[in-house]
């Protein structure tokens, strides 16, 4: 292998320390936006508005909301098709929150050659 061959670009020692402020920065807005997530809600709704969950951008279920009209009426298997369909439904949408949120951010580590 010839000397210099895995040498970062500019020669000496100082040519990397650019990038790891680069990746400290990108590190900490990172850890802020995750924080962020934690915070932050999505509701989705189905059954025309009848079963509402609400989900944070980390995707925990912070709650489920039946109306009590639905109730009257409902069978136990469809109440559960509508449960898991609004859950499933939340958790999309939490995971869309999410990437909007990192999605930046992962595009800087994709300039970084990462």
């Amino acid at each position: 292998m010839a000397k210099g061959y895995n040498r970062p670009a500019g020669g000496g020692m100082g040519g990397g320390g650019g990038m790891m402020a680069q990746i400290k920065k990108m590190q900490e807005q990172m850890e802020a936006a995750q924080a962020e997530l934690a915070v932050e809600t999505v509701t989705s709704s189905v059954g025309g508005g009848a079963i509402k969950i609400t989900m944070t951008g980390d995707q925990h279920c912070k709650g489920v909301e039946i109306s009590p009209d639905l109730l009257k009426d409902m069978d136990a298997d469809l109440l559960q098709d509508l449960v898991l369909s609004g859950i499933n439904q939340a958790l999309d949408d939490s995971r869309k929150m999410a990437e909007k949120k990192m999605g930046p951010m992962a595009g800087g580590l994709a300039g970084m050659g990462l």
